[in-house]
């Protein structure tokens, strides 16, 4: 046989198995297995956000995430993730989805396969901020100050934000994205970069606190599912399913309960 005939056959072999590495969450995968792995932080109201009282799940991912397993007659199977290791994780097949308010945005569709978005319209960059200082805080010009002490949790698109558009302010990372409210609230901070919907929920929970940029808030996105690249059959069926949910109004329904309020 010619040389680069074998070598050609040597290659076509060796990328058939490599696509079947990569299915990470191929649907037969999961029936066997009878459970779906859902990557999730668990630090985002109204996202997705593990109760320390309860320790269950709860926000609109989690319900969403109940509904897909439901479909697929499997059980959750929660996998822990965290911001900064999201992507590393996805890529490494850790679990087949993940659902915990991740942003759309070219970067992430570049290496990772994104659902179709849900929640358009819901998301935004905004501030949160102490309630006797709210109207200290009109502007990003009013917020990036070499004064202002900014806290964001790593890894996200918020770190992101934060880097992009505050020079001067002195920024502070923090590892528990669900307890930068707090600490605004008791001083240890002025200002957190949040999205509108979780900045809602705080100056609920918590009546120091305050989001006067919430209703203009700096940008716009939604959010998808998240999953590894070249499994088309399991990225079309996740898409069916928040079509389905769309179109019987259940997914309306869970946007007016957690991301409308």
């Amino acid at each position: 046989m010619n040389r680069k005939i074998r070598v050609f056959l040597c290659w076509v072999t060796l990328m058939l198995l490599t696509v079947g590495t990569v299915y990470a969450g191929h649907l037969e995968d999961i029936a066997a297995r009878g459970t779906i792995r859902i990557g999730t932080t668990g630090d985002y109201i109204p996202m997705s956000y593990l109760n320390p009282r309860t320790g269950a799940y709860e926000g609109i991912d989690a319900e969403l995430s109940q509904m897909i397993a439901d479909s697929l007659g499997v059980k959750i199977e929660y996998v822990p993730t965290s911001w900064p290791t999201l992507t590393a994780d996805t890529l490494a097949g850790k679990f087949d989805i993940a659902l915990c308010g991740i942003s759309r945005n070219y970067a992430r569709a570049k290496t990772m396969a994104m659902s179709d978005a849900y929640g358009e319209g819901a998301f935004g960059k905004t501030i949160l901020c102490r309630k006797s200082d709210a109207k200290k805080y009109q502007s990003l010009a009013n917020i990036d100050k070499p004064e202002v002490r900014v806290m964001i949790n790593p890894g996200g698109t918020n770190e992101k934000f934060a880097h992009a558009n505050l020079k001067q302010a002195k920024l502070i990372v923090h590892q528990e994205n669900a307890d930068i409210p707090r600490q605004v609230a008791e001083g240890n901070a002025d200002i957190m970069i949040t999205e509108t919907v979780e900045a809602a929920r705080y100056i609920e929970l918590n009546d120091k606190l305050a989001a006067p940029l919430m209703n203009a808030p700096f940008t716009r996105h939604s959010c998808g599912i998240l999953m590894q690249k070249g499994d088309q059959e399991f990225l079309n069926y996740i898409n069916f399913v928040l079509a389905e949910l769309k179109m019987d109004g259940t997914l309306a329904k869970l946007e007016k309960k957690y991301l409308y309020r």
